[in-house]
């Protein structure tokens, strides 16, 4: 039998090693809604949201909330995490043409191109702070980063058991490259979250989001470790761009060292 996951450690670890300057959260959905208002200390919102604000309010500010379907904008928010939309409609992408793209074919095909949780087993969502473990356990867990740390964590994630990881970007919409993708197929799901993720949830410039499911970041861990022990270690040391290389990498592969 599988030990519980310590979703408080993990995210203290996670934020320790990798600097991170939002909170790491988790996200999970419902069957009921009695079930997601079951939830201590859960916020409902008392306005109309995108699920970015959602997002951000677990990541910037540490709150537990929960959402129905009416608590969204629109189908596209509805329709990534599987509590509306998905209709004929919504699936021409008429409402995004000549907003985002040039013809009804090309909004088309973008909606085509989400990741998608199926329609009809979800009546309910909350996200809040892994730390919290208020979710017990959450479907997923997401974290905000720069680049170069999302890139150590996957090279922590690589350490043992290597996978080659493939991402796409479907542009606007870019949720459902992380939660939507994340949520739907169980795997690691790295974005660069879209204008509407920055204007109405807060992300900043430099910030990439990671969605995965919680397990593996105790996995990531353990590689991160590792590879600090090999002088591998994040932030990265800039050693300088004229400086002979063989002195910095010896560090880590000693047959690069300088000869007497």
């Amino acid at each position: 039998m599988t030990a519980p996951l310590d979703l408080a450690q993990l995210s203290a670890e996670l934020e320790r090693v990798l600097r991170l300057r939002a909170i790491p959260f988790g996200m999970k959905l419902f069957e009921t809604v009695e079930a997601m208002q079951a939830i201590p200390k859960i916020r409902r919102p008392k306005s109309v949201h995108t699920t970015d604000q959602i997002v951000a309010q677990a990541a910037r500010l540490g709150w537990t909330v929960g959402i129905t379907a009416d608590n969204l904008v629109g189908d596209q928010c509805k329709s990534v995490i599987g509590l509306g939309g998905q209709t004929e409609q919504w699936r021409s992408g008429q409402h995004m043409k000549g907003v985002w793209y040039a013809t009804v074919e090309d909004s088309a095909a973008h909606q085509q191109a989400m990741h998608l949780v199926p329609l009809g087993k979800y009546q309910a969502l909350a996200v809040s702070p892994l730390a919290s473990g208020r979710l017990d356990p959450p479907d997923i867990a997401l974290f905000y980063a720069t680049p170069g740390a999302m890139m150590y964590f996957i090279n922590g994630l690589q350490w043992a058991g290597y996978k080659r990881f493939d991402w796409s970007v479907v542009g606007e919409s870019a949720c459902a490259d992380s939660w939507g993708r994340a949520l739907s197929t169980r795997q690691p799901s790295l974005s660069i979250p879209c204008f509407a993720e920055r204007r109405y949830g807060g992300v900043l410039d430099d910030e990439m989001l990671m969605a995965l499911p919680p397990e593996l970041i105790a996995k990531a861990l353990d590689g991160m470790a590792a590879l600090s022990k090999n002088g591998l270690r994040y932030p990265f040391a800039q050693y300088g761009i004229q400086n002979d290389v063989r002195d910095g990498m010896a560090a880590s592969y000693p047959d690069r060292a300088r000869t007497p």
